[in-house]
């Protein structure tokens, strides 16, 4: 057990070193200078170190059953026009690390997910979903100032219900402030790599004014900008062109005597950077949103919540790619601007365009506490294509079911 955790600590302690290293062939000094380094801190005890470890996990059992056509066409199934099962199974373990002293601290999460089968499930699928270190750098009796660098999911850091599901690589500073009497405020921002190799970045912040006179009353406004970069192609332009704005309006109160959390939540987005193209029929799609409402929470067993909340999205509102909402399925994976969503296969027109976009629908949640580990978590979504004129006329709907047990 010792020396796990030193092993542990070894990696949580080495995450700074390496990440500032990335990228640079290290010199016999700086080798050396990390081999002290090491041997220094093999010497300490976690007791010594005055920090915190903790350990823990989820293993998850889902199964989904999905339908989806495409102008009237059968996409998944036996019978589909694609090799996409219509039923699937999921198997899902993450293991979670933390390590925390009074101003610093590191986070990784590591996820195994697969799907399942002897002859046509997998293995080996192994992704490092989390992975950072920070530190406070501000310190008042009402406000802090931390800063982090390393990767995260964008859906940890922003609030949206139909974006913000890529990877956050980069850096993050966060400022928060507690105002006596008029509620709390935070901005939360920075910058992010979307691929290196073609030296693209992005930025993104968000700033939120939280609890509003003591009401429960919120709202929340962020920016993300993926329209940082010009391309050689027209469509890979059109790709990226997107510089998102979304406001967030919400209210949570607990009403007597149902004494449970209610939340109520709206929300308006905008792609600024859309064009207007032959695909959309001349005209801009930029616009997405969505109404919806929560009850309850999960803190014991016998506990349970509902999510329920309706989506329009436009064909130009938010990239495939970022993309959290109900969508259309996409089994085929044709994108918006290209025959495959990757940004291959060459150009599509106005009846071939496809991608996430482009729907409205609606999604139901159901969360139960079995124990307090174990959770029953059921989801029912359906869609179909908002605008006629782009692209072909789709259908989607599905049902999930997943056991989560948190240790």
């Amino acid at each position: 057990m010792k020396s796990l955790s030193r092993s542990l600590l070894l990696s949580t302690i080495l995450s700074p070193a390496l990440a500032f290293a990335a990228g640079e062939a290290l010199s016999n000094e700086d080798i050396e200078a990390l081999r002290q380094f090491i041997f220094t801190k093999r010497q300490e005890t976690l007791k010594e170190l005055s920090g915190k470890l903790s350990i823990s996990g989820e293993t998850r059992f889902e199964f989904q059953a999905t339908g989806e056509t495409k102008n009237g066409v059968r996409q998944r199934g036996s019978k589909g026009a694609t090799d996409v099962p219509e039923r699937g199974f999921d198997i899902e373990v993450n293991v979670m690390i933390d390590y925390r002293t009074e101003r610093t601290w590191a986070s990784i999460k590591i996820e195994f997910d697969e799907n399942a089968g002897i002859f046509e499930g997998d293995a080996g699928r192994v992704a490092l979903e989390r992975g950072y270190f920070g530190g406070r750098f501000l310190l008042g009796n009402t406000y802090t100032g931390d800063i982090e660098m390393g990767r995260r999911q964008m859906g940890r850091i922003f609030d949206s219900r139909i974006e913000f599901a890529s990877r956050y690589d980069g850096v993050l500073l966060k400022y928060d402030q507690a105002l006596r009497d008029y509620g709390d405020v935070y901005l939360h921002g920075g910058g992010f790599v979307i691929n290196e190799k073609q030296n693209h970045y992005g930025f993104a912040f968000e700033v939120g004014f939280l609890n509003i006179a003591n009401t429960g009353a919120y709202i929340k406004y962020s920016l993300i900008d993926w329209d940082t970069k010009s391309f050689d192609s027209e469509e890979e332009e059109n790709r990226f062109r997107y510089i998102n704005s979304q406001f967030i309006l919400a209210y949570r109160f607990v009403p007597q005597p149902f004494d449970r959390v209610v939340l109520l939540y709206s929300a308006v987005l905008i792609n600024h950077a859309a064009n207007r193209l032959p695909i959309t029929n001349d005209q801009k799609a930029n616009i997405g949103g969505y109404l919806g409402f929560s009850i309850g929470q999960l803190r014991k067993k016998g506990d349970w919540a509902i999510d329920a909340n309706f989506q329009v999205v436009e064909a130009q509102a938010v990239p495939a790619f970022d993309q959290t909402g109900i969508g259309l399925g996409n089994a085929a994976r044709c994108g918006l601007y290209t025959c495959k969503s990757d940004g291959t296969g060459g150009p599509t027109n106005i009846e071939t365009a496809a991608g996430s976009g482009n729907y409205r629908g609606f999604v139901i949640q159901w969360d139960y506490l079995i124990t307090d580990n174990l959770n029953v978590s059921q989801n029912w979504q359906q869609s179909q294509t908002l605008n006629k004129d782009i692209g072909p006329f789709r259908r989607y709907k599905q049902y999930e079911i997943e056991f989560i047990y948190a240790f």
